[in-house]
């Protein structure tokens, strides 16, 4: 299973479901390539943000070596299922051209199809959390589907 995890700027959500998704494939024994990226190319080759960065690491998650990229309908079609965070990336995501049967949004996991806010639209820091949160929560359903593990 090839599993892509996209937002917009492939700074702070994307990249941490990519970690969290990386860490329960590892913890379960499980056979997956799993990778992020951008709908925008503005972030192109930088580090997740810091916010992103420390709640990971609290965690007990490293993604300070990751690197932005912008997703490609040429190079990234290969993905069985491309995981978008809100609907405005499914949108985007279906105008470059990705198939439609392969863009799922990752609030239909456990999320009640909410959408995975920007964690910036948060007055604090408390962002970062509550959005980490989300993101575990909603991988782990996706994993538990997807692999038809439990991942409690």
């Amino acid at each position: 299973m090839n599993i892509l995890f996209v937002c917009l700027g492939n700074i702070c959500r994307s990249p941490l479901a990519e970690a969290i998704a990386k860490h329960y494939v590892s913890k379960f024994g499980l056979v997956a390539s799993i990778d992020s990226a951008g709908t925008s190319g503005w972030h192109n080759g930088e580090t997740p943000c810091e916010g992103s960065i420390l709640v990971a690491k609290k965690h007990h998650i490293d993604i300070s070596g990751f690197r932005s990229r912008k997703v490609s309908v040429y190079e990234d079609s290969v993905f069985d299922i491309i995981v978008a965070m809100d609907q405005a990336n499914v949108r985007d995501l279906l105008e470059m051209g990705f198939d439609r049967s392969k863009i799922r949004k990752l609030g239909e996991f456990g999320l009640e199809n909410a959408d995975v806010p920007d964690p910036y639209h948060y007055k604090n820091n408390e962002g970062f959390e509550c959005v980490y949160n989300m993101i575990e929560k909603g991988v782990k359903h996706l994993i538990q589907q997807y692999f038809k593990v439990s991942v409690e």
